[in-house]
C-alpha cells in the first residue's frame, strides 16, 4: 500500500492545492511525502512546493515513517497539533488513537490497548493498518520520537536518561529511532538548537509550545478555568489577558505541576513553525516518563487539537449563532485533564471539591505556591462521595480516553445520585464529546456535530441554552 492508496478524508488535488498554498488548516489531517528528496512535511511548510508526480500522502506521520520518509527539520511535521477526527471519532480507530495519545502502548503494550478497546491485538492491528497506514506500534515510536526530540532541545537531562523517559526500550533502539526519523544522531539533534533553549531543570521545569490550529479564543477558556478552579489543586493568576493556569496532575510514574499561558492566545504568535498559534506551557515532572501523558491532558484540557475551521463554518451558519461565531471566532470546549476528578467535581460541585481536597488530597512532597494537592483519588472517597466513587473505583465506570461514550453515559446514568444533566456534563468535558445536548436544552440538530460547542458560545455570550 502507498500513501496514495489510503481512502481517507480530503481528495488528492485538493490536498496538492493545500500544500501549495502552504494551508495550515490541514496541517495534522494528513502528511506529504517528496519522493526525490526522503522528506516528509506538514502542508504548510514553507519549502518550495515540489512537484504533484513526485508528491505521496499519508494519514500520519507514522505512516510516512514506515515508507521510509524523514522528518523535515524545517516545518518539523511533528510539532503539529493532532488531527482534530481522534477527538470526535467514537470509532475503534478514534478510541485507540486518544489511548496511544496518553501513552497506553508504551506502558501497556498493544495486549493493553486491545483490553481497554475491546478488540484482540490482531483486530486492532489490522483496523489501524488499514485506515492510518501504521499500526499501533508505529504510531507509538513516531510519539516516542517527538517525546524525545522535545527533551533532547529543551533539556539538560543525559541521553542515556531521555532514552528511557521517551518510553524507549533500549539506548540502542533510540539511537536506530532518532536517526530513522529526524536523520540526525540524539547528539546531532541537541546541538542543533541553541544552548540557551536547553534551559530546563527539575526545579525550573520542561518549556513547551502547545500548538493549535486556527483561531483560539483564550480568553474564554481562561474564563472558565478561574471559575471552577479548586483551591490546593489549581490556581489562575494574572490580569485578563495575561493569565496564567497552573494545577497538579497524578500521572502514571509521578506527580507533575503544569502552567499554561494565557498570552500566546494572541494571533501574532503565529509563526512557520506554528501557523495557527501555541500556547507557552511548563510542566515540572517528578519523572520525565510523564511527558506524554502530561502533554496530551493540558491539549485536552485547552481542546488544543479541534479544528475550529470547521466548528466555525458549521455553527456560523445559523441565524442565532453567527454573531456569537464572528464575536469569538475560535472558542474552544475545554476538556478535562483527570476525567474521573471532573466527574466527581461535576457531582460534588467547587466547594464540595475542595472540601474533598482538604480532607482526603494527597499533599504534595513540597508545595508550590498555592498548590498543595492532589485531587484524591475515587478509591479514598468512596465514603465520602459514595456510588459515584465506587463505581469509578471499581471500574464499573470508565473514563479513559478510549471509553466508548455511549457505554460510559450509559454506566454514569446507572449510578445512584447522577442526573442526566450532570451525566451530559462529563460526557461533554471528561470524555471530550464535542456533540452533546443536556436534556431540555434548545439545542438544534442543525447544530451538530458541534452542539457542545455551540453552548459554550451561548453560555459565553450569556445566553440560556
Amino acid at each position: 500500500m502507498t500513501g496514495q492508496d489510503i481512502g481517507y478524508g480530503t481528495p488528492y488535488d485538493t490536498r496538492y492545492e493545500a500544500v501549495r498554498s502552504r494551508d495550515a488548516r490541514f496541517d495534522g489531517e494528513f502528511f506529504f511525502a517528496v519522493a526525490t528528496t526522503g522528506i516528509y512535511c506538514r502542508p504548510s511548510c514553507p519549502a518550495v512546493t515540489p512537484k504533484r508526480h513526485n508528491v505521496r500522502f499519508f494519514p500520519t506521520a507514522a505512516a510516512a515513517q514506515g515508507s521510509g520518509f524523514r522528518a523535515c527539520r524545517r516545518c518539523r511535521p511533528d510539532a503539529v497539533p493532532g488531527s482534530a477526527d481522534w477527538n470526535v471519532r467514537a470509532d475503534v480507530v478514534g478510541r485507540a488513537m486518544r489511548l496511544i495519545g496518553d501513552g497506553v502502548v508504551d506502558r501497556e503494550g498493544v495486549a493493553g490497548l486491545a483490553v481497554r478497546l475491546g478488540y484482540s491485538a490482531r483486530q486492532v492491528q489490522r483496523q489501524l493498518t488499514a485506515e492510518l497506514g501504521a499500526g499501533p506500534v508505529a504510531l507509538a515510536r513516531a510519539q516516542r520520537a517527538h517525546t524525545a526530540r522535545v527533551l533532547l532541545q529543551t533539556t539538560g537531562l543525559p541521553v542515556t536518561e531521555i532514552a528511557f523517559a521517551s518510553g524507549f526500550a533500549s539506548v540502542r533502539q533510540f539511537n536506530d529511532t532518532i536517526r530513522a526519523v529526524y536523520a540526525a544522531t540524539p547528539t546531532g539533534l541537541r546541538a542543533a538548537v541553541r544552548t540557551s533553549r536547553r534551559t530546563a531543570t527539575p526545579s525550573a521545569g520542561i518549556p513547551l509550545r502547545l500548538a493549535h490550529r486556527g483561531p483560539y479564543h483564550a480568553a474564554s477558556v481562561f474564563d472558565l478555568l478561574q471559575r471552577e478552579a479548586v483551591a490546593g489543586v489549581e490556581e489562575v493568576s494574572g490580569p485578563a489577558g495575561g493569565r496564567t493556569y497552573r494545577r497538579t496532575l497524578r500521572l502514571p510514574y509521578g506527580t507533575g505541576i503544569a502552567a499554561v499561558d494565557e498570552r500566546p492566545g494572541d494571533p501574532g504568535r503565529a509563526s512557520a513553525l506554528h501557523p495557527g498559534g501555541w500556547l507557552d506551557a511548563r510542566l515540572h515532572l517528578t519523572d520525565p516518563r510523564d511527558l506524554t501523558t502530561a502533554v496530551q491532558r493540558l491539549r485536552r484540557l485547552f481542546d488544543l487539537d479541534a479544528d475550529p475551521y470547521a466548528v466555525d463554518a458549521r455553527l456560523g451558519a445559523d441565524p442565532r449563532l453567527a454573531p456569537l461565531v464572528a464575536a469569538r471566532p475560535g472558542l474552544r470546549a475545554p476538556g478535562a485533564a483527570d476525567p474521573e476528578e471532573y466527574a466527581v467535581r461535576a457531582l460534588v460541585g467547587r466547594a464540595g471539591a475542595e472540601r474533598l481536597v482538604r480532607a482526603h488530597g494527597k499533599a504534595l512532597d513540597a508545595s508550590c505556591g498555592t498548590l498543595t494537592h492532589l485531587f484524591p483519588e475515587p478509591a479514598a472517597l468512596t465514603a465520602a462521595v459514595g456510588p459515584l466513587a465506587v463505581a469509578l473505583a471499581d471500574g464499573t465506570v470508565r473514563l479513559d480516553p478510549g471509553t466508548d461514550r455511549d457505554d460510559a453515559e450509559a454506566a454514569l446514568l446507572a449510578v445512584p445520585g447522577l442526573d442526566a444533566r450532570t451525566v451530559a456534563a462529563i460526557r461533554a468535558r471528561a470524555l471530550g464529546d464535542p456533540d452533546v445536548a443536556p436534556p431540555g436544552a434548545d439545542v438544534p440538530d442543525s447544530w451538530r456535530p458541534w452542539r457542545t460547542y455551540a453552548l459554550h458560545h451561548l453560555r459565553a455570550a450569556e445566553e440560556t441554552p
